[in-house]
């Protein structure tokens, strides 16, 4: 059965594209009609130039005619996060402060993204300030999951995802400081790679007047293929002009090639984030799928206490973001920091937001400590396969703070937040994680995370291939096919 072009991988469609099988215009053509017969419904594309992508797509095929082939994903049609500056676009984070704020120049990324010969096309929707696991502001409002319109399609890169899933555009690009990335890939049923920290300049993917790369957090590609999220890594990693005078990047080569010779730790369950016995039973089959193709598969961890190690992420967490918290979250800080400290993600929260610098010291000193276990745990094992998230997207809810909503997990009601835990399990240590399809549960997709060790992203991402081309890849949403 052919793969309808909306569903092929961004590879797959820039080769038909340069080998003249398919015009760039024409495939354009498919992905805006595919996007004014589905967004509405799904609100995930929330910005179009279309005379722009029209002109682009006409002069990728120009180029072409002249024997010009501008890259490896020449006149591929993407949609990219709204908080990446694209000359011309409104780069608001969700804001209404920023809704006038139209960017004048490209995001690095985008700038090497279209070098590498995509034609970006779109926006799509991201939470206020990125601060959500659902996607919604009063600006571009609700955006919903392809697969179930009544639930959220994750956070903050919930349009990238739920545009991907959708057959809205062929490749997108988030960012993650606590699963920006991953848990949208999650729920939509795509794949997604969080980069080790540092290795993709953030520069541009930003609001205006901001010169500092924040702490923990990354940018990184998303695509239907993990093919894409090696092509999308190559051509967005490395410094930015200043850095670039001084260092360069040279990611080593997956240290595997067959699904066989992987080593595969598996850790499923720790007590400070309860898990979907759904999501559990899946990611077990997963990795019984491991072991059959010839994968050495154990369960074991690094010898961290977990308890310790959210804790620092959640505080490391707070302080790298307190600088664009609203002064209203400061005053509740302070008011949360009076009472005892009851071990919770407020009091957590409360501490890093409002924390000093020799506080912060002390913290970064014990998340190091963690980095060196971690990277003595990866000199033995090539992959750490774990839950990406709590379960299946959970309902949407609006109501009130963040740190305030609940989800049911096997029966319970449980804090939202709680499945920070998930996040902040590879990203307060520098980790590079790739998220990949992993099933479905009560008709939901849920997804496998990949850790590995740091700059060893493209092993998590060659896994991910494999285990596409071995055992289960994206699967689209029904409602979707035409």
């Amino acid at each position: 059965m052919t793969t309808p072009l909306h569903y092929q991988s961004a590879t797959a469609i820039a080769s038909q594209i340069i080998r003249r099988k398919l015009s760039a215009r024409e495939v354009l053509e498919h992905f805006l009609t595919r996007v004014e017969k589905h967004n509405g419904a799904l609100n995930a594309v929330i910005w179009k130039d279309v005379e722009g992508a029209r002109q682009t797509a006409d002069e990728a095929d120009a180029a072409l005619d002249r024997g010009q082939v501008w890259g490896p994903l020449h006149g591929v049609p993407m949609t990219i996060k709204e908080s990446y500056q694209i000359s011309g676009s409104p780069t608001t984070w969700g804001n209404p402060d920023f809704r006038n704020n139209i960017t004048d120049q490209d995001a690095v990324s985008v700038a090497r993204l279209k070098a590498a010969g995509v034609n970006l096309y779109g926006k799509t929707n991201v939470p206020l300030m990125l601060a959500d696991w659902q996607s919604f502001n009063e600006i571009y409002g609700t955006t919903n999951n392809p697969w179930d319109l009544s639930r959220t399609p994750g956070g903050s890169s919930g349009g990238s995802a739920a545009a991907l899933a959708a057959g809205l555009s062929a490749l997108e690009a988030g960012s993650d400081i606590g699963a920006s990335i991953r848990n949208p890939a999650h729920y939509c049923g795509v794949f997604g790679h969080k980069p080790t920290f540092g290795v993709v300049t953030p520069r541009g993917q930003s609001l205006p007047n901001t010169y500092t790369v924040s702490d923990i957090s990354v940018i990184g590609p998303m695509a239907r293929s993990a093919v894409d999220l090696e092509t999308a890594m190559q051509v967005m990693a490395g410094p930015d002009e200043v850095d670039g005078i001084g260092w360069q990047l040279h990611l080593p080569a997956s240290r595997r090639r067959r699904l066989a010779d992987f080593r595969v730790a598996v850790k499923l369950s720790d007590p400070n984030c309860d898990v979907d016995v759904g999501y559990v039973d899946t990611l077990q089959s997963l990795a019984d799928a491991l072991a059959k193709a010839g994968a050495t598969v154990q369960e074991t961890e690094p010898e961290v206490d977990t308890r310790k190690l959210y804790e620092n992420y959640v505080l490391m967490l707070r302080a790298a973001t307190s600088g664009r918290i609203p002064p209203a979250m400061l005053e509740l800080s302070e008011e949360i920091l009076k009472g005892q400290d009851d071990g919770s993600y407020l009091y957590r929260m409360a501490r890093g937001n409002l924390a000093s610098h020799r506080e912060w010291l002390g913290w970064n000193k014990e998340r190091n400590r963690f980095r060196y276990a971690f990277s003595d745990f990866f000199k033995e094992w090539d992959i750490l396969l774990c839950p990406a998230a709590a379960g299946p997207a959970f309902p949407q809810d609006q109501t009130g703070q963040r740190h305030e909503r609940k989800i049911e997990v096997n029966g319970k009601q449980v804090f939202g937040t709680d499945q920070m835990f998930w996040a902040g399990y590879s990203c307060n240590v520098y980790l590079p994680a790739t998220v990949g399809p992993a099933g479905l549960v009560r008709g939901l997709p849920v997804g496998y995370q990949a850790v590995t060790g740091q700059y060893l992203d493209y092993t998590a991402i060659e896994f991910a291939k494999l285990v596409e081309q071995e055992i289960i890849g994206f699967q689209p949403p029904p409602g979707y096919d035409a």
